[in-house]
Parts: structure tokens; sequence; C-alpha cells
């Protein structure tokens, strides 16, 4: 362990602030050590093992694509990417779809799409604003940290991308005044604000913006990036609010634990690219659609309902927990609100076998779809000992 430790100090950028655990294993929810220490999985790569470490279905549909093609290029057609595409706009009502390699790719090509989409229409680019949240946050590429509303990522790398302006969330005034006062083309959001702290957007705002992009011919676009794929208890977290976006954009969880991100077009804006106006080489790469193949079509109402039962598992459970002031999200993407600093909380709870995440000043929660109720259980009595120290 010293010298993967070493290495990695040594050669590669030092962007993360790493725990001092070299995870070598696992089997569903539980992940192992080189030192033999045992840990309930509540962070899944940052939402990303939907089904948990080496599931068996997800391994046998990825190792049969990679003994026939690992990879070609979008020259030529290619089986799992139709079929992935298919799944997902059949089961969302989008008409085409874009796949890329992550979040801040999608989110790359969702932001290309609305301004392409404004020249069209109005022949110039007069009309390229694109309205997002204060407190978002859609990717680490100069442009998606450019959209991204939080002050603090917004220095040290300029020159920034312009043509966005933040509304405050909650605030439909604010949106619409926004909207009267820039020539937009897009409204772009989370439902729920993952890396801003957990912040549920409630639903009259959501529709009122759907309305709003509507009456002014803007494209409304989700970043499902985090909360796509049953993590909140609907295949996206858009479908709670009863609306129709224009543009959804998810990654993470997608494939399963492989690279992919995707670009989910609605009717107003299916035609936009067309061949030479964006393109991604490894988009669709066969191997990575296989496995994210193999995620959709068992991200069933069953599932889903389960999901949010585990929610209520957790929320039950950390009820008048001492030290606890709150939770929110939705499904299996929650934020707990503690007396102590998060970061300290999620350090002894790796100390004590479970490991979890941050969101600003909460614990952050994203567990398999699929972990067992007493392995949840079993994390929630660990976390409220540790959050009660």
């Amino acid at each position: 362990m010293e010298n993967i430790q070493e290495l990695t100090n040594t050669y590669i950028a030092k962007t993360y602030n790493r725990a001092p655990l070299q995870l070598i294993r696992g089997e569903g929810s539980l992940v192992y050590d080189t030192e033999g220490g045992r840990y309930i999985d509540l962070g899944t790569g940052i939402a990303v093992n939907q089904f948990g470490i080496a599931d068996s279905a997800w391994i046998q549909a990825v190792t049969a694509q990679l003994s026939c093609l690992q990879h070609t290029s979008n020259i030529y057609y290619s089986a799992p990417g139709a079929q992935l595409a298919q799944m997902l706009c059949q089961r969302t009502g989008m008409e085409r779809v874009f796949f890329s390699n992550s979040g801040a790719e999608a989110n790359e090509c969702a932001i290309k799409t609305a301004r392409r989409r404004a020249y069209q229409t109005y022949g110039d680019e007069s009309h390229s604003t694109i309205i997002t949240l204060q407190s978002s946050f859609h990717g680490r590429t100069i442009t998606t940290l450019s959209a991204t509303g939080q002050d603090c990522f917004h220095t040290e790398f300029g020159p920034f991308t312009g043509g966005f302006v933040h509304a405050r969330p909650g605030d439909i005034e604010d949106l619409h005044r926004l909207a009267d006062s820039c020539d937009c083309c897009a409204v772009m959001l989370e439902t729920i604000q993952g890396e801003g702290g957990i912040n549920v957007l409630d639903r009259e705002y959501v529709r009122a913006a759907w309305e709003l992009c509507k009456q002014k011919d803007m494209l409304l676009i989700v970043d499902e990036v985090q909360t796509g794929n049953g993590r909140t208890g609907k295949l996206y977290s858009y479908m709670h609010y009863d609306i129709t976006p224009d543009i959804v954009t998810t990654a993470k969880g997608l494939a399963g634990g492989l690279p992919m991100g995707a670009t989910l077009l609605g009717s107003r804006c299916a035609d936009v690219l067309t061949p030479g106006s964006h393109g991604s080489t490894f988009g669709g790469n066969p191997v990575a659609a296989a496995g994210a193949v193999s995620i959709i079509e068992r991200i069933d109402d069953a599932l889903l309902t389960n999901v949010l039962r585990k929610e209520q598992l957790i929320r039950t459970a950390l009820a008048d927990a001492p030290g606890v002031i709150g939770v929110s999200g939705r499904g299996l993407m929650l934020g707990i609100q503690c007396e102590k600093k998060a970061g300290d909380i999620m350090s002894r709870a790796a100390e004590e076998g479970v490991l979890v995440l941050t969101a600003k000043d909460k614990v952050r929660l994203l567990p398999a779809l699929n972990i067992p109720d007493d392995l949840l259980l079993e994390a929630m009595e660990i976390l409220k000992k540790v959050i009660a120290e």
C-alpha cells in the first residue's frame, strides 16, 4: 500500500485529497482494502456503481462485448449503442441521443445544441445566453465551469466562457427577470443540486421554468448527471415533476462503472446536430454501451419502488438521531446536515467501516440502488454513532 501511495503522490497530478485507503476488491455494497478492512460503500464511486461492485449481470454483458469488439469509430454502425439509444428514447420520450464519455461532455453537447438551434432560428449568435442556477454544478471544463453557478469555481482559470447568467434557485421572479433582460436560448438546471449541497428544487419552480421556456421559445435542459439512472426513485429525476425537458444529460451511473455520457434530445432540437457539427472518438464505445444496456434494462418499476423504500429506511433511522439537524434529497441521493463538520464525519465513518461522501456542509449518501437492507441499516447505526460522538 505504501508503494502505491508513494507512486500516486509522485506521478499523479495532485487534484484530489485522497483518504489513506487502497481499495482492492468488492462485492455488491461491500469493499475491502489491502489490510483486509471491510467497508459498507455508501458512495458508489460518486453515484457510478448503480448495482454495486462486481455485479454479475454487468460483468457478463461487458465481457461478452469485449470478446467481440472493444471499439469501433463512429464511422461505422455498432449494435450496443443503437440498442441503448432506443431504450433511452423509448423510456423518456426523447427522440435522439448523442453519446460521450462524461457528464461534462454531455453538458457541453447540450450547450452547443441550444446555441446552434438559436443560431439556426435567428441567423446569428444574438440569442446565445443560457440561464443556470446559483449553487449549480455542471462540470469541470472551462465552459461547464462557466455554466456552474458558484463563484468559487470562477477564479484562476479565466477567461471563462461568456453567455451564462445565474438565477436564484426557487425565485420564479428572478428567472423571469433574466429571461426578459437577456437574449436567452435555454434554461439549464439540476432538479437536485448535488455538488451544491443536495438542494431539491420545488415542484412549482421547476414547472415554472418549463412553462417559461415554452413561452420564450427557449430550451429546458435538465442535468441528470448525478440524479439520473434510477438514483432518485425515477429513471430520471425530472419525472418527479411531470415535465418534458427538451434536453436531458446524464453520465455517472449510466454504464455502471465505465465512462459514458449521454445527451438526450427532444423533438424541438432532435435534428440540430448534423454531420461534422459535433463528435466524440469514444462516444458510444461498444463495451461501455453494452454495460449501460445491462444497467438500464434492470431499472424497472420494482427496483425504483425499492429505491424509495430504502430512502424511508434511511430517514427513519436518522430521525431524531443526536447530532443530526436534517436530511435533504430524494431516493438514494441524500444529504445529512449535522452539528459536526461533514469532513470529520466522513473520516470517522471510514475508520468505523462505512464509506460516505460530502456535499458542501452535508454528509452525502449515494449507495447502490440494490444495497441490501441489512447492510444499509448496519451502516446507519455506525453513522448515528459517529455523528453523535
